[in-house]
């Protein structure tokens, strides 16, 4: 992406974001009773990225917070890490739950490289956000990384297994995923840097599989690049190639918050956040994800079964 495009996209999100904002009422304040007084707390805005599951995640810590009393408002599909990271050091939005593995290589611009190391990379992107004002709070066990996938017949029919397989056979094969992907590390630049794979066309799709998965089902492409939690693999019997060069990051889910926030309202507020992060795991966000569907639209309904038979709604 060049840059004048990235700055006409970034001036554009600032005034939707503002038009949205203004329109759910974030730029007021909301107020908590207390006893007889009452405290005017400003709306924590939350925010996700453009595809279903980020959708569901800024739903699931939004509404816990709402439920404890908060005033919140979610932003959904805000766009593209390039446009919601911004927003969020500039105060446009106070919430995102972001994935750590990537988040780190977006910030370092690939300065830093994030591993397979929950550990290390959590400590790695933390003390990246912190320098911008930002706090990582503690990361939940959930992961959902990239996932290389093929249909079952294209797995047997050139013996597939691994990610190395499809050096051979890549100059055949057709690619499809987001369209940024040529340009991520962890997409189509990583997959030629670390195994040396060039696909003999690209297939600019969706984030977060909509669109992408039907075209693998429909055999319009060869090889698609999922989420790892895509319920849809598995209903489908599709084949996740291992990544046995180890290109795929630690992407556990960190709720991301300006520390301006967490001063304004203490330590209650983090603990909300980590309650949630301690029980949502993996296979809890497949089944979040297979619930809401490939269009996000249940998420609020889906999210709020979730908390209150978790004892946090």
């Amino acid at each position: 992406m060049s840059v004048g495009t990235r700055g006409s996209l970034w001036r554009c999100f600032a005034v939707s974001a503002v038009a949205v904002l203004t329109a759910t009422g974030c730029t007021s304040a909301g107020e908590i009773g207390v006893g007889r007084s009452y405290v005017a707390r400003p709306t924590i805005t939350v925010a996700s990225f453009d595809f279903p599951e980020s959708r569901l995640l800024a739903e699931l810590y939004g509404q816990a917070l709402r439920a404890r009393g908060y005033p919140v408002s979610v932003v959904a599909n805000a766009g593209a890490r390039e446009l919601v990271e911004p927003a969020l050091s500039r105060g446009l939005v106070d919430l995102v739950p972001e994935y750590a593995g990537s988040a780190l290589e977006f910030l370092t611009l690939g300065a830093t490289r994030a591993s397979s190391d929950v550990g290390a990379t959590y400590a790695a992107v933390s003390s990246t956000f912190a320098r911008r004002g930002l706090v990582a709070l503690h990361p939940a066990p959930a992961q959902d990384g990239n996932a290389i996938v093929v249909t079952q017949r294209t797995a047997s029919d050139h013996g597939l297994r691994t990610i190395s397989d499809l050096a051979a056979i890549a100059p055949r094969l057709t690619f499809g995923g987001p369209p940024e992907c040529p340009s991520r590390p962890f997409c189509l630049l990583g997959l030629e840097r670390v195994y040396g794979l060039r696909f003999r066309q690209f297939y600019p799709l969706d984030t977060g599989g909509p669109v992408t998965l039907p075209a693998l089902r429909a055999n319009e492409i060869d090889v698609a690049l999922l989420f790892s939690t895509d319920p849809g693999i598995r209903r489908n019997g599709l084949v996740i190639l291992e990544d046995d060069r180890g290109l795929q990051p630690a992407e556990n889910v960190v709720p991301v918050v300006r520390r301006a926030v967490l001063d304004r309202y203490g330590p209650a507020l983090a603990r909300v956040f980590d309650a949630v992060s301690a029980e949502l795991s993996s296979t809890t966000l497949s089944e979040l994800d297979d619930q809401v569907g490939s269009d996000g639209a249940g998420a609020a309904a889906a999210v709020q079964r979730w908390l209150q038979s978790h004892g946090l709604g």
